[in-house]
Parts: C-alpha cells; sequence; structure tokens
C-alpha cells in the first residue's frame, strides 16, 4: 500500500463516523438514520483494516525514536503558534484496537436496526456512538499529547449522554459518578501533559518516546499524574468505583462500547504515553503498580463472588481483567507488555460478547437478579449455551482468547523474579482461580436448575440479528485463543522498541 493511500485511509478512520454522525443527525427518519450511521460504521472498519497492510516501509529511517515508527501517519499543522501539530499514525500496538473499537460500534449501531432501548430515539442513539467512535479512534491514532488530550475528552459528554437519554431507573446516579470520576482523571491528564511539553518544549509523542527531553524529576511527576488519570479511565482498583453503576443502568451496547473499547483508552495510555513518555517514572513506580494489579486481581474477584445482579457481576469482572493488563505492564518487559495488548484485545472481544448476552437475557426475563434467573438452559438452551461459551472464555480457558493475556502476565512477573514479583505472581494465579469459580458460580444459578418463573416465559429462539450481532466475537474469541499471533505478530515490533533490551 503506498503511503498516500495510508494517509487517506487514516483521515477516513476518523472522517467517515464524524460525517455519519452529522448525516444521522440531520436525518429526520429514525429507522433510515440508524442505516446510515450503520453504513458509517462499517466503512469505518473497512477503512481501518488495510491499515495493516504494506506499513513494514512505511516512514522507515524517518522518525528519530524508533520505539514509534508508525506503519502510516499524518502530520499537518494544527496550531503553528504554539507548535501543535495533527499528527496521526497507526503501528501494531493501536491498529488492533482501532479495528476492535471499529467492529464493536457496528455491532452496537446494527444492534439498534432490530432493538432500541426504551427512553429515547434511536437516531440520537447512533449519532451518540459515532461520536464516541471519533474519540475513541482518535485517543488510538493521536501522536500529539495535545490532540491525544482532546480525543480523550471528547467521550465523556457522549457516553454520558447515553447513560442519561437510555439508561435504567438509577442512571442519573450512575451517569453524575461516570462524570466526576471522568472530570477528575481528565484534570490530571491536562495537568501531566502540561508538565511534559513544559518541561520537553515539545508535545509530540514520537519525539518524547523514551524520555527524550525530560530529566529524572519531570519524569516521576509526569508519570505519576498520567497514571492516575488512566487508572481513572481503565478503571484500576481503587478508582474503579464508578464502572459497575455506569455498566448496570447503561443501555446493552452503552455497555459494550464502555467496557470494549473505553476502558482500553486508558490501558492504551499508560502503555503509549505513560510508560513511553516517561520510562523513569515507570521504572520506580512499577512495584507499587504491581501491588494495585494483584490487589484489583483479587478484590475484583471476591467481589464478584458475592454479586447478585448479572450485569454488575460482568462489570466487576472488568476490575479483575484490567488487573492481569495492569500486571504485565508493571513488569516493564516485553512479555507483560505483549500479554497487556493480547489481553486488552481478548476483553474487549469477550466481555462485548457477555454484555450482549446480558442484555438480551434481562431483556426477555425483565430482571437481572441471578436469584431469579435459574434454569435457562431448560428454556432458551441457545442463549445458555452461548452464555456458557463466553464465561469459560472470560475465566481463561486455554484455546480461547481470554488465556493467553492472564497467563503471560503472570509468567512475565516470574520472569522479573525477586521475591515482590514472585509473590505477585503466585497472587494474580490465585485470582485467576477465583476468575474461575466466580463465572462457574454465574453459570450455574443462570443455566442450571429448575426454571425461575422470570425464565420460564424466555422463549427458545434466538433472533437472527442478534446472531449476526454476535458470530464475529464468537469466532474471533476462537481466532485470538487459536492465534494469538493475530494480535502478537503486530505488535511485537513497536513493543520490543518502546523496552530495549526487556524480554
Amino acid at each position: 500500500m503506498s503511503g498516500v493511500v495510508g494517509q487517506v485511509l487514516l483521515v477516513a478512520v476518523l472522517a467517515v463516523p464524524a460525517a455519519g454522525a452529522v448525516a444521522v443527525a440531520a436525518l429526520r427518519h429514525d429507522r433510515v438514520a440508524r442505516l446510515v450511521g450503520t453504513v458509517a460504521a462499517g466503512l469505518t472498519l473497512l477503512a481501518a483494516l488495510p491499515l495493516v497492510a504494506g506499513g513494514d516501509d512505511v516512514g522507515a529511517g524517518t522518525d528519530p525514536s524508533p520505539a514509534v515508527r508508525p506503519w502510516h501517519q499524518v502530520d499537518l499543522p494544527w496550531v503553528p503558534g504554539l507548535d501543535l501539530r495533527l499528527h496521526l499514525g497507526v503501528d501494531g500496538i493501536s491498529w488492533p484496537l482501532v479495528v476492535l473499537t471499529a467492529l464493536l460500534t457496528l455491532l452496537c449501531c446494527g444492534y439498534t436496526l432490530w432493538r432500541v432501548p426504551s427512553g429515547g430515539s434511536g437516531r440520537a442513539l447512533v449519532a451518540l456512538l459515532l461520536v464516541v467512535e471519533v474519540g475513541i479512534l482518535g485517543t488510538f491514532l493521536a501522536l500529539d499529547l495535545v490532540l491525544f488530550f482532546v480525543f480523550f475528552e471528547v467521550v465523556l459528554l457522549p457516553m454520558y449522554a447515553i447513560i442519561i437519554g437510555w439508561g435504567g431507573p438509577d442512571r442519573y446516579r450512575a451517569a453524575r459518578k461516570f462524570a466526576l470520576y471522568t472530570l477528575f482523571g481528565s484534570v490530571l491528564l491536562l495537568v501531566g501533559v502540561l508538565v511534559v511539553v513544559t518541561a520537553a518544549g515539545t508535545a509530540d509523542i514520537v519525539t518524547l518516546t523514551g524520555g527524550t527531553g525530560l530529566a529524572r524529576g519531570p519524569q516521576l511527576a509526569a508519570f505519576t499524574l498520567l497514571a492516575l488519570a488512566f487508572a481513572v479511565k481503565s478503571p484500576l482498583w481503587p478508582l474503579h468505583s464508578w464502572l459497575p453503576d455506569a455498566h448496570t443502568q447503561a443501555p446493552t451496547v452503552g455497555s459494550v462500547i464502555l467496557a470494549g473499547v473505553l476502558l482500553k483508552m486508558g490501558t492504551y495510555g499508560l502503555i503509549r504515553v505513560a510508560v513511553g513518555v516517561a520510562p523513569e517514572g515507570a521504572e520506580w513506580a512499577a512495584p507499587a503498580l504491581g501491588v494495585l494489579a494483584v490487589a484489583a486481581i483479587l478484590v475484583g474477584s471476591l467481589v464478584c463472588l458475592a454479586q447478585t445482579e448479572l450485569k454488575r457481576l460482568i462489570a466487576y469482572s472488568s476490575v479483575g481483567h484490567m488487573g492481569f493488563v495492569l500486571l504485565g505492564v508493571a513488569t516493564l518487559t516485553g512479555t507483560g507488555l505483549r500479554a497487556a495488548l493480547i489481553g486488552n484485545i481478548a476483553h474487549g472481544i469477550i466481555t462485548g460478547l457477555l454484555f450482549f448476552l446480558a442484555g438480551a437475557i434481562k431483556d426477555r426475563a425483565h430482571t437481572g437478579d441471578l436469584a431469579d434467573l435459574s434454569g435457562l438452559r431448560e428454556t432458551a438452551p441457545r442463549l445458555a449455551g452461548l452464555l456458557g461459551f463466553a464465561a469459560v472464555a472470560s475465566l481463561g480457558l486455554p484455546g480461547l482468547a481470554g488465556f493467553w493475556g492472564e497467563a503471560f502476565a503472570v509468567i512475565a512477573a516470574v520472569r522479573v523474579g525477586g521475591p515482590l514479583w514472585l509473590t505477585l505472581a503466585v497472587l494474580a494465579a490465585l485470582g485467576g482461580a477465583l476468575t474461575a469459580a466466580y463465572l462457574l458460580r454465574l453459570l450455574r444459578q443462570v443455566t442450571h436448575g429448575r426454571a425461575s418463573s422470570a425464565v420460564a416465559q424466555v422463549g427458545p429462539g434466538v433472533a437472527r440479528a442478534e446472531l449476526l450481532t454476535w458470530a464475529p466475537l464468537v469466532l474471533l474469541t476462537l481466532a485470538v485463543g487459536l492465534a494469538p499471533i493475530l494480535v502478537l505478530g503486530v505488535a511485537q515490533a513497536p513493543v520490543d522498541a518502546l523496552l530495549p533490551g526487556r524480554p
């Protein structure tokens, strides 16, 4: 692929959903608008997929830092007086997340063609989903810190509106909590960006990667601020309490986007920006990050064992899964970082599927209380089977996508060595066993036993539109589980360059 074609596709990945959101908002006919939005999301995915092609030699030898050598990039003046640039690029760290975002947005927009949550128009919901997509994709593509911050913030208002407009009965409190936590993280991110730009004299992430231009003091300060900001978005324990409320009250498509890709903005920022720009700060904070990661794994699992609501349990499971991602990052090794990257992708695929299934169950049974959902396999065996598949994938069954990230995060901690890291590895492995315990408990309570009165009214069929929506996630769970090279292959070189000399 030529450099010009790559640049056009890179711009299209952001321009198409933005134009789609405007078109959807302008159309009066609700179903036509939803169809136009779905087409825009589909075109975005088609533009994102080819970015992997022909990227090996694009920009070779032109970038000052080998750690960020984009396959394709666009670098134009944005605010010349402040030396800010519209610098976008994609490489093996960001491309899988770009594709995941485009795919999940397409599935969510397509889902609205079949089922629109009560409380508002489908047209407005699809427009907001496309705006969220622009913000998330821009975050993954931005190679300028100020531009990164702008895209990072674009997501807040439309996601707040989705929860408020189409959420559950306690949506106002959940949305306020989401907004307050996110705004707190935004302030920390802004201050962290200002520290970096002021100390280094540039906002270009390519130039800054490796700590170029930053003394040790600014690196420590910047990493602390940036890590806290990204911990809020991920969310990482103990800054996670907004997540269960937001997930429980959000509509199905909102939960899928929240869990599938919005949380990845935080973990991606931790890898690309915090570790990349302030490596000395990352080295200094690594033991504390490892302790917090394992605490998240254990606390998230124990809380899940006590949960009695379906979506809330799945939401808290994300705290534990993100703990494994953080543990991989905290090791500051190539193995750990690759574990974090594939863990990100696996979590997005599997938890997106889990929230789709949880939404389908709640829509049919009109309750999410686990005590009222027994016997699903008796009345809806297909739905119960899909839930079982997603649950065993989430607990890390070998051969499915969830296995690689968790297993190799533990292996990376063992390889670091020393009493602290060996202890963290053992505790993380224990957390993996607790993950299996709460997910098997979920299946026992929901699928086994005599059908409850709520489940008795659930029909055996699964709509064709639902199968079309869920099938790509099922296939990707199998594909990534059986061939992790799909993710790890493209990430190998940029990870090795980001952490030179660390296997």
